[in-house]
């Protein structure tokens, strides 16, 4: 088979001067579109690199012919970025792995997927919207402190050490920023501290596998999570941040995370792979944080240090991902 590899590399678009500083850091370097093409290969399938949904787009209007596609393009400049490769895919009748329009859609908004979690009984941090820092008023508020991010992004964008902030002029302030440098609403919700971040990885279908957990350093001055200070054009991601494992990962709180993440791909109809964020506080209390249906195959990241633990060849393990998925969609 043809399978075609829609994705954002980092040059993939002509930024202007009033973008914000970390405006790609969603997107991935050549050496993530290698290993997916080395991944389709092992297979046996012939990997065909597309580029962006505006690639896509330009190539099915030459006559671009594949038999499936792998989707992890994040988009650009709309709330809809993620959908836009699905959406052509779909029209196209090219059946693709991941998750669909709709999910990838309703996932990047924070606060709607904060709604839908609820909804299914998982614990999320009561939050507010913004869309102005006037929009701010002392009462009605979640407990302090409070974390403020932008409703519409992922890899940690828009984040600061600022973005956990103890006082009303605080998120003001920061919803100022958040809502002037990304254009957008921002997300306040009580900031989880005390026993530490874990993300949950799933891939599969019919059931979905949840896989081991991977916890993550929290820089301590802080508690943020050390990743979200150190993503690609954050104004400290090049400063030397130490860092601390909170908490304890025992195998109920590992069982505990995944069902949760289970139920919440379920919940947000997700296909095939997808990794869930959550803290946990002093009490053990798990709380959820975001969920990405669209998520790196980079090979310093998640999915390649969990094919590690397990022992695994990372671009093997990959494949057989794929393969799941393609199975998934009666191609295999």
């Amino acid at each position: 088979m043809q399978i075609g590899l829609i994705y954002d590399t980092f040059d993939a678009y002509p930024w202007t001067d009033d973008a914000p500083p970390d405006a790609d850091a969603e997107y991935e370097p050549e050496e993530t579109v290698e290993t997916l093409a080395a991944a389709v290969e092992h297979l046996g399938h012939e990997p065909v690199r597309i580029g962006t949904a505006f690639d896509l787009r330009a190539q099915l209007d030459a006559g671009l012919d594949l038999d499936a596609a792998i989707n992890i393009a994040e988009g650009a400049h709309s709330r809809n970025r993620e959908a836009y490769a699905p959406i052509l895919l779909e029209m196209a009748g090219i059946p693709c792995l991941g998750s669909d329009a709709l999910t990838l859609s309703v996932t990047l908004d924070k606060a709607w997927t904060k709604d839908l979690v609820a909804a299914a009984d998982v614990p999320t941090p009561p939050h507010r919207v913004y869309s102005a820092a006037e929009e701010v008023k002392a009462d009605d508020l979640p407990p302090f402190p409070l974390f403020v991010k932008p409703r519409y992004e992922g890899t940690s964008k828009g984040i600061t050490p600022q973005s956990k902030v103890g006082d009303v002029a605080a998120l003001r302030r920061e919803v100022e920023r958040i809502t002037m440098t990304y254009d957008q609403d921002a997300v306040a919700e009580r900031f989880v501290a005390g026993g530490g971040e874990f993300t949950v990885a799933v891939v599969g279908h019919d059931p979905p596998e949840a896989l081991p957990l991977l916890q993550r350093g929290v820089e301590p001055t802080t508690d943020i999570g050390l990743h979200a200070l150190e993503h690609r054009g954050a104004p400290t991601a090049d400063e030397n941040w130490s860092y601390e494992l909170r908490g304890t990962l025992d195998l109920a709180l590992e069982e505990r995370l995944q069902t949760l993440t289970l139920r919440l791909f379920e919940k947000l109809d997700c296909r095939d792979f997808a990794r869930a964020d959550f803290r946990v506080d002093a009490d053990g209390n798990p709380w959820f944080l975001e969920i990405n249906p669209l998520p790196t195959f980079a090979p310093d990241d998640t999915f390649a240090i969990i094919a590690e633990l397990m022992g695994r060849d990372y671009v093997d393990y990959l494949a057989e991902v794929f393969e799941r998925g393609l199975r998934r969609l009666e191609l295999v």
